[in-house]
């Protein structure tokens, strides 16, 4: 028996791995493709939501997809995913002769932290929820397993903490190279661990036997581009492998369940630990970053605050 998972058929693992990288191979075709993208994130989930999802997807149906969480999470995600890609591609000509993008307007660059607060915003409430439930022994809720306790509250603190710091985006740009990929430099790699740690905590909490796809893999698939394909696009590739992640639920329910399935240990200790890591890494985020913004004097809504950072000249170098 493992520590966090336990399975019972190690090829169950080979699968996970095969989920990783079918996840990142799939967001580079939406990430590299103008049309790639259109296909995965509007035209695939408009047929799914007319023929596929109203009988996998039911409410009440034996795999808990049918919960109101999935439904929000699959649509927000897609939203995120479009709105995005608008900000990469709409241009228009104005009365000017000149070509103007809507990047360069300063509340479509509001768009991107919103629907990254939304999002996690979803999850913290249902940690709270979860909490809520008084599963102090384990039980089954919505045909999914899950523990309650201080967990829920320590991690739902630790997303709040992660809402707070979201800072800079009015320095989002779009890369100069083909495939235009929406970057936020200011989005350093400080906050994107802390968000792993906190997500990661949130499906180890609310959907523990799932975690080790929609956790560990989900998490691996956005943040290793992040690091090593494409810097300082870790919210583009977060939103298009959420998507693609949980439209495949959505499809194939059965899947964490029946198929490849790696439950978790069950252990109060490890739900414990696994949430003391999220909310410590926050908190020491947070600390950082407001007293970075008090030393230099900075505005946490109008200014940039890892600008002085060699991470950040090397992510606007790489993209101008």
């Amino acid at each position: 028996m493992g520590i966090l998972y336990q399975a019972g058929d190690m090829s169950y693992w080979a699968i996970w791995l095969f989920v990783l990288f079918a996840l990142m191979a799939f967001n580079e075709f939406g990430r590299t493709s103008k049309w790639g993208g259109i296909t995965l994130f509007a035209i695939v989930p408009i047929v799914l939501t007319v023929f596929v999802w109203p009988t996998t997807a039911a409410p009440g149906n034996e795999y808990g997809t049918g919960t109101w969480f999935n439904w929000v999470k699959t649509y927000s995600a897609l939203a995120g995913c479009l709105g995005f890609m608008a900000l990469r591609f709409v241009h228009w000509k104005g009365a000017d002769g000149k070509t103007h993008y809507l990047y360069e307007k300063k509340w479509a660059l509001c768009f991107p932290p919103l629907i990254l607060a939304i999002n996690i915003a979803e999850a913290v409430i249902r940690d709270f929820q979860v909490f809520s439930w008084g599963l102090w022994e384990g039980g089954y809720v919505e045909n999914l397993w899950t523990m309650s306790g201080p967990w829920n509250v320590m991690n739902g603190i630790a997303g709040i903490l992660n809402i707070v710091t979201i800072c800079g985006w009015f320095g989002i740009i779009i890369s100069k190279d083909k495939t235009r990929d929406m970057i936020w430099p200011d989005m350093i790699w400080a906050w994107i661990i802390a968000y792993d740690f906190w997500n990661f905590a949130y499906t180890y909490n609310c959907i523990s036997d799932h975690s080790a796809y929609c956790g560990l893999a989900l998490l691996l698939s956005c943040t290793i581009p992040t690091f090593f394909i494409k810097r300082g696009a870790w919210l583009q590739h977060r939103a298009q492998t959420l998507a693609l992640w949980i439209m495949f639920v959505m499809t194939v329910p059965q899947f964490a369940d029946v198929l490849a399935p790696i439950p978790t240990t069950h252990n109060p200790a490890a739900f414990f630990v696994v949430s003391f890591i999220a909310l410590a890494s926050n908190v020491a985020l947070a600390a950082y970053q407001f007293n970075k913004i008090r030393k230099n004097k900075l505005n946490p809504v109008k200014d940039e605050l890892y600008a002085d950072t060699s991470v950040y000249k090397k992510v606007v170098e790489e993209n101008i």
